[in-house]
């Protein structure tokens, strides 16, 4: 159970005579060789390196004009305990008793198995390829498209290349008995390519289950634009895990069933007639993979705005109504222990609340706007706009703000920031109902829709609102608006 590599890293210095370049490879992987490439492609030069943990130092006083690095590896990577969500490689069989790999690593890091720079705001900006060499009774899948395989002595080598810029993390291979079948989407920009990868015995179940894509990605075009990697295809890839947004060849391992593994995480009734996976991994290649975070700590993006994809999917074929209900659902899988986003520099995501606090702060945001096609442009242009690049939170706050024409910034801190939900305090005094923010961040100004369909602009400070005494029996404020409400007398 070990690998063994080589891999080729081009670049471009961004500061003139660099003396040193760090390659991130994790223990007990370890480095044997790194030779700087010329540009002529032949001439290759020998450069000293050192290790200190995790982190890789090559001397790179003697590259010269050389614009490529390559490094040869080898070791048993660590196994995943828990995939995909505490990562590593994964050795299984299927259940036929033949070899079944893998690998799942965000969080953890591409350089659990392979040298690379492992950060987030760092991708190759021209994609890769990944060349496997395996028993001639095995296939290997990875991302992007297959651009050679050769058979010989036993050993079978398959080629794949990714021409979009891709995260680290979501270079992947898969090893195994896999059988193929695929189609075309005429989509926004054309015809786009699907290609399925299933364990041979569950070719029948794929065929059926995996008819849910094109309405998925028909739901995702119509919300966020194009697919991002027409380039390179769209696949879904039998995983020996749940799932994962490998780009281009997302990871599928929901056992051809509706909802999560069966169950429906809202709760609501709409979450058990689609395939959970399917929907979720694919969304994540708008957000996630089109859109990445320069730092994880800022991993609500990828996860908040893809949780939100869920309800719009089933907005976009069942309506507005079921998709408010499906979002209000998920409330009841929060937690509020620890704020949405992590500590920055230090590769740590933040709270699990990323996922399902995050879509409920989209949507109330999405409520505050009140304005639907206002909302959607809003998502189109971010994929637009941030196209295979990556962003921090205060970017997309600010361009949330900026194309929606509101002050979101005490949302976004109150929710992203806090653990705290805000209460709506409502008071009815004679015709008046006099109400204020209460466990907020100071200067909290949330405008709310009341049930009633009126608008009011709470603060921290008490206000009032003159209301009709019919209308006042049991107004409260718009299940859309992740808050609390307490109302006095």
């Amino acid at each position: 159970r070990s690998i063994a590599g080589h891999v080729t890293i081009r670049f471009r210095p961004t500061e003139k005579n660099p003396g040193a370049m760090q390659i991130d490879l994790q223990d007990p992987m370890t480095i044997d060789k790194v030779t700087a490439d010329l540009p002529d492609g032949k001439t290759r030069r020998s450069l000293p390196f050192r290790r200190d943990g995790n982190a890789w130092t090559v001397d790179t006083r003697g590259l010269g004009n050389a614009d490529a690095v390559s490094i040869d590896f080898h070791g048993i990577p660590r196994p995943a305990i828990n995939p995909p969500w505490d990562g590593g490689w994964i050795w299984k069989k299927d259940k036929q008793g033949r070899p079944w790999m893998s690998v799942a690593c965000q969080g953890l890091g591409a350089s659990v198995w392979y040298p690379c720079k492992d950060h987030q705001s760092d991708e190759p900006e021209q994609g890769a390829t990944l060349t496997m060499n395996v028993p001639d009774s095995m296939t290997a899948i990875a991302n992007g498209r297959p651009v050679n395989q050769k058979k010989e002595g036993g050993l079978a080598s398959y080629t794949w290349e990714v021409k979009s810029p891709i995260n680290s993390y979501n270079l992947v291979p898969y090893i195994g008995k896999y059988v193929t079948f695929s189609d075309t989407l005429m989509g926004e920009k054309g015809k786009l390519d699907l290609n399925y990868w299933v364990l041979e015995a569950n070719l029948d179940k794929a065929k059926e289950q995996f008819k849910q894509v094109k309405p998925m990605l028909r739901a995702f075009e119509y919300w966020f634009g194009a697919y991002p990697f027409y380039e390179d295809g769209f696949k879904l890839v039998e995983s020996p895990h749940l799932g994962m947004e490998h780009q281009s060849a997302v990871a599928y391992g929901n056992q051809y069933k509706n909802g999560y593994l069966g169950m429906d995480r809202s709760g609501s009734g709409y979450g058990k007639d689609w395939d959970y996976i399917i929907v979720h991994e694919s969304g994540h290649e708008w957000f996630a993979n089109n859109i990445t975070t320069k730092d994880i700590a800022d991993m609500w993006v990828h996860e908040g705005f893809t949780t939100y994809s869920e309800a719009l999917f089933i907005e976009y074929y069942k309506g507005k109504a079921a998709a408010d209900a499906y979002v209000q659902g998920l409330r009841r899988n929060i937690a509020n222990d620890n704020p949405i986003i992590g500590p920055y520099g230090v590769n740590q995501e933040g709270a699990g609340d990323m996922y399902d606090k995050g879509a409920n702060m989209i949507h109330t945001i999405r409520t505050v706007i009140n304005d639907d096609k206002l909302f959607r442009e809003i998502l189109r242009g971010m994929n637009k706009d941030f196209y295979h690049g990556t962003v921090t939170t205060q970017q997309v706050e600010q361009y949330i703000a900026r194309k929606s024409g509101k002050d979101l910034s005490k949302i976004f801190d109150q929710y992203l920031r806090t653990t705290q939900i805000p209460e709506l305090e409502l008071r009815p005094d004679g015709d008046k109902l006099k109400f204020r923010w209460v466990n907020c961040i100071e200067g909290f100004n949330m405008p709310v829709r009341l049930s009633n369909g009126q608008w009011i602009r709470p603060t921290t400070e008490e206000g009032k609102l003159k209301i009709d005494g019919a209308r006042m029996s049991g107004i409260t404020a718009d299940k859309n608006f992740y808050i609390q409400v307490a109302k006095g007398s």
